[in-house]
């Protein structure tokens, strides 16, 4: 599914828009986010590791301050309805099923879960089940940037050396 969706996006703009901004686009796309963008940017688009980088982490970070902050008052609204209160409790009820470490260690529980590259972590779940549990932004925030840098280092070692061939020692 992941790999559909990642050809479908670059069948779209890849017309329209160049390499970069196909990758900044994926890194701002809930499921694909950073590992998405620098595993099409390495070995699929052959995007420089040293333009990747920025673009992908800044792209990664730009939803995170509106779901830490907004989230918890938008679900609010849309549980007050009857067309969306299904997928809205949906959605909740999937974030807080992988919430058990965040809740247990909380800023470290959250930098663990943003940035081990694992299907179904990584910022934006990170950040909801952070709203979720009312980890306050001053702790949530930070912890989410870390987390997004290590998944950073991960999978640029994944994307750019294991897949693509680059040989770190020259």
């Amino acid at each position: 599914m992941t790999e559909t969706l990642i050809q479908g996006i670059i069948d779209a703009l890849g017309g329209s828009v160049g390499k970069e901004a196909i990758v900044f686009i994926i890194s701002m796309i809930p499921i694909l986010e950073l590992r998405g963008a620098l595993l099409v940017a390495g070995p699929l688009l052959g995007v420089p590791v040293s333009v990747a980088v920025p673009l992908s982490v800044v792209g990664n970070i730009i939803p995170v301050p509106f779901i830490l902050l907004l989230i918890t008052p938008v679900f609010r609204w849309m549980k007050g309805t009857k067309l969306f209160r299904p997928m809205v409790e949906k959605l909740e009820s999937k974030a807080m099923s992988k919430s058990d470490q965040i809740e247990k260690y909380e800023f470290w529980g959250l930098v663990l879960f943003v940035g081990i590259p694992l299907p179904g972590t990584g910022a934006w779940t990170g950040s909801l089940i952070a709203a979720l549990l009312g980890i306050k932004f001053k702790k949530a925030f930070p912890a989410v940037i870390l987390g997004i840098c290590m998944a950073t280092v991960i999978m640029c070692f994944i994307s750019y050396v294991l897949l693509g061939g680059v040989n770190l020692l020259g």
